[in-house]
């Protein structure tokens, strides 16, 4: 079997499954992985045979999507926020809106404290570095992501503002074993914490910070039954659902966090459920938190929180 080929039944395949316009996504997606080359590359070389050993890759790929598997599970890969991750059932797949949410972390942070964002003489200290100009939220210059899974956010943060602190948590040793892969592929350092963040004597060790972010579980357990099957039964539902009589559980855990560890005028940002906006907003606001903004995503939904301490 050749390069064309091999598309060409994978997108056919697929098809059934996925629709014709997904099923050509995922198998060019699949073509490029196994064998190294870009499209226009595989177009230019459409008769070169697959070797034996990607034959091999190739039927395992092609069952595995046939039994509804996510590609990015299936490859081990996905991309986020420029980056390469690697994912596997023990994490969430990154999404597209939680790199807008990651974007808006980002410019909200460089417009106050851009020394962040600025490589670093290496004879400098990043602590005095980021110290140096005038405070905007407080000391110490530091960012924690709650619920890290694959790590995406603090690792697209951590490469963005090689200057800040950043502090990761989650409660699956799996998820934070795959956080730290990506961590390490990625030439950043962040200080990874295994604890139960719902737990109030676990997450009292963790530090004082200026930024709070976290895109935590928040789909109650009742529409599980609506949602697709490659997403219910392939990612895990610890880092998904809620219970159905308290959705906000994590929200009002975050604010009670905030309030604690969160320098004065410290930002919370977090993703939410798009109708949950209102709700989460009014807790925010019951807490005392202030300036509270709800935004959008690109598809026009409710889609993450930011409220200052």
């Amino acid at each position: 079997m050749d390069w064309q080929q091999a598309q060409q039944e994978l997108t056919q395949e697929l098809t059934p499954l996925h629709g014709e316009r997904e099923a050509a996504v995922i198998a060019d997606w699949v073509m490029e992985h196994l064998t190294g080359k870009k499209r226009p590359d595989r177009l230019i070389n459409k008769n070169q045979p697959l070797t034996s050993a990607q034959n091999l890759s190739y039927k395992q790929y092609l069952d595995q999507l046939l039994r509804c598997q996510p590609v990015q599970y299936v490859l081990n890969e996905s991309w986020f926020y420029g980056m390469r991750l690697y994912v596997d059932p023990a994490v969430l797949i990154p999404r597209p809106e939680t790199e807008e949410l990651v974007e808006w972390v980002l410019e909200t942070i460089r417009t106050f404290r851009p020394q962040l964002a600025t490589p670093l003489h290496p004879t400098s200290s990043p602590v005095a570095a980021a110290l140096s100009g005038p405070p905007a939220f407080g000391d110490p210059v530091s960012l924690l992501d709650v619920g890290t899974g694959s790590g995406c956010i603090a690792i697209a943060i951590a490469k963005h503002l090689p200057n800040l602190q950043v502090h990761a948590c989650d409660v699956s040793t799996d998820a934070l074993a795959v956080a730290k892969r990506n961590a390490t592929d990625q030439q950043v350092d962040i200080r990874f914490h295994h604890l139960d963040f719902l737990d109030p004597q676990q997450r009292d060790s963790l530090p004082l910070l200026s930024w709070l972010v976290s895109n935590p579980p928040y789909i109650p357990v009742s529409e599980r039954t609506e949602m697709a099957a490659h997403v219910t039964e392939a990612e895990p539902s610890l880092a998904l659902f809620v219970p159905d009589s308290d959705p906000l559980l994590f929200y009002r855990t975050l604010a009670d966090f905030a309030l604690e560890h969160l320098a004065k005028e410290g930002l919370l940002f977090a993703e939410i459920h798009e109708a949950m906006g209102n709700p989460v907003k009014q807790l925010l606001q019951d807490k005392g938190f202030k300036d509270i903004v709800l935004r959008q995503d690109l598809n026009g939904r409710d889609r993450m929180i930011k409220a200052t301490r």
